[in-house]
């Protein structure tokens, strides 16, 4: 089925078997190297995380969701930067904030 609403290009973007459309924020993403392995604002603050997570623009480490702080998402929040990926070695998870969802 192809939807043909003028404008949208849906039939570029749409995935395989009702799939959701790829995020193009990964095509975008620079090459950035991640940062120590700390999440600064709750090491400041005197907080243990949870988890971290490297923002994929620019290579900041902040702690998830599941951490007190959040700090990846206020990162997100103050610099529009839209993908995060899980920091520890060997995962390949990776979260768009825009889409919120895995990507």
């Amino acid at each position: 089925m192809t939807l043909n609403t003028p404008g949208t290009h849906a039939t570029d973007r749409a995935g395989l078997n009702g799939q959701v459309p790829r995020c193009d924020h990964v095509d975008q993403l620079p090459a950035a190297g991640a940062g120590p392995p700390i999440c600064e604002e709750c090491l400041a603050l005197g907080r243990q995380w949870a988890r971290l997570l490297v923002c994929l623009t620019c290579g900041w480490v902040a702690c998830s969701d599941d951490s007190q702080g959040g700090h990846a998402r206020a990162h997100y929040q103050e610099t529009d930067h839209p993908v995060v990926a899980a920091l520890e070695p060997g995962s390949t998870w990776r979260w768009c904030y825009v889409h919120r969802r895995t990507v």
